[in-house]
């Protein structure tokens, strides 16, 4: 009796010092950040509460790496890198707790086990950045050439630079090219020069693609060359490595359908086969 009346005392002295500190954390704006997923806005008041407490203590050099990420996969405006610490701390808390829950509740708990399962929650946030970075990446090369052709037709009809991105902007397709070139007509109408803007959005996203288009239009500047002929060079250009890539990908299928057709699909298709041969020959009495 006195055992479990600590274990409640303890409870309710951890329950008491959770809420005192969730009471401590200010209150957010994200007027101007990206709405929460469902999923991480349900984990959301835990990891700001681990943030608001434990943040300022994690070393600079711990926040380097997932600043960088966040800042290239577009998702700074949704989080923060120490959130994003408190993330992967949340998710190595929940995995350990659903796999000591279920192997307990199995009969077969296994500290090792446990420790491993919570070490794969903390590495899962990090590897659903990286597929984000990669997504990203793909839609902008996909997206490339079409806004090229748009600011290569803007151009021939007559406009500047900015004005032939800024129908690019409203006539092309959602996604997040469309608000990197957003974000330089912000800096144009800021004061930047043109060359400064686009360096700029080279540095945001650091892809050989978008670092040609960059050169390009500023070595054509420099040379008083046309913008138009420019413009539509690279969107050959970018049309071109779109079309190789798919011929790579294409090449590259039969031999990673080794492994599924060996695994899965003959094994399958043998015991189809050899099932009515092994009845028949044990409807005729022969032993095997």
């Amino acid at each position: 009796m006195l055992i479990g009346l600590a274990c409640a005392l303890c409870v309710a002295a951890l329950v008491h010092s959770a809420v005192r500190l969730k009471r401590q954390v200010p209150a957010e704006d994200r007027a101007w950040l990206d709405p929460l997923p469902r999923p991480l806005g349900l984990l959301w008041p835990l990891i700001r509460l681990l943030d608001y407490h434990l943040g300022h203590w994690l070393p600079r050099v711990l926040l380097a790496g997932p600043g960088e990420q966040l800042r290239l996969s577009g998702l700074l405006y949704l989080m923060s890198a120490t959130q994003f610490i408190a993330l992967c701390v949340v998710s190595m808390a929940g995995f350990g707790l659903l796999a000591a829950s279920v192997l307990a509740a199995a009969g077969l708990l296994n500290w090792t086990a446990v420790l491993l399962v919570a070490m794969v929650g903390f590495m899962y946030p990090r590897l659903w950045l990286k597929d984000a970075l990669k997504t990203r990446r793909k839609l902008i090369i996909k997206a490339l050439p079409t806004y090229l052709d748009f600011m290569v037709m803007s151009v021939e009809a007559g406009l500047n630079m900015a004005g032939a991105i800024s129908q690019a902007v409203a006539k092309g397709p959602v996604g997040p090219l469309k608000s990197e070139f957003a974000f330089v007509l912000r800096d144009l109408r800021a004061g930047l020069t043109r060359a400064e803007a686009l360096r700029r959005m080279e540095e945001r996203l650091r892809l050989p693609q978008i670092s040609s288009f960059v050169s390009a239009v500023i070595q054509a500047e420099r040379m008083g060359a046309s913008l138009g002929a420019t413009f539509r060079a690279q969107a050959e250009q970018r049309r071109a490595e779109r079309f190789q890539r798919a011929e790579q990908l294409a090449m590259e299928a039969p031999v990673k359908l080794i492994f599924p057709l060996v695994a899965f699909i003959f094994p399958v298709t043998f015991l189809v086969l050899i099932f009515p041969i092994a009845m028949k020959f044990l409807q005729s009495g022969v032993d095997f």
